[in-house]
């Protein structure tokens, strides 16, 4: 008798345990996102070109695997590109993508954050300009498909508002001559729906 009540004190020991643990564990979300964007090409790994600044906006949602980490698919619509200027004459590349970056996050703290991860795209759009004398016959085609990885940080209060930094270093090649890669800045506020 005294065995039964041992085993069967031990188990609800252990449903408790796993209950409590569970309780810890901060809920999975969707939310919102969006931003400002500092976009840039490496060519042939000599330096970067001039920035196109634009925006960034999609939908996310944060999935905790423990108190500590979650995992976050993002689903946005960025513009990129770059600019190269020659005295008073610019060219700009304008590439606008939909991208797809799965993240891990790790929080050291509640409300304090790290974050890595591969992240594909679909570029949608290409267009460039010509401001100045600065003239071309050649129309630069870029490719369809990028790839690369994310990294950054950033903060998330207890209601669900974050405020993020993320530097994209593209791997794939933008162009199918040289070594062009996406070299890509975002400054994000997201929301919790």
């Amino acid at each position: 008798m005294r065995i039964k009540f041992s085993i069967i004190a031990l188990f609800f020991g252990v449903i408790t345990t796993i209950n409590a643990q569970d309780n810890h564990i901060p809920k999975s979300n969707v939310g919102i996102k969006g931003g400002y964007s500092l976009a840039a090409v490496s060519f042939d790994g000599d330096g970067e070109t001039g920035q196109r600044h634009g925006f960034h906006i999609g939908i996310y949602g944060e999935s905790f695997i423990s108190e500590s980490f979650a995992i976050q698919p993002e689903l946005l619509y960025s513009q990129q590109g770059y600019k190269i200027t020659d005295n008073s004459e610019t060219f700009t590349q304008k590439l606008d993508y939909i991208n797809l970056p799965l993240m891990l996050k790790a929080y050291p703290t509640k409300n304090f954050f790290l974050e890595a991860g591969p992240q594909i795209g679909l570029a949608v759009s290409h267009k460039e300009e010509y401001d100045g004398l600065f003239t071309s016959s050649q129309e630069y085609d870029p490719n369809s498909f990028d790839w690369g990885v994310n990294f950054g940080g950033g903060f998330k209060t207890n209601s669900g508002i974050s405020l993020s930094a993320r530097y994209h270093l593209g791997l794939g090649d933008l162009y199918d001559e040289g070594k062009a890669q996406n070299r890509v800045w975002q400054f994000s506020i997201g929301f919790d729906l």
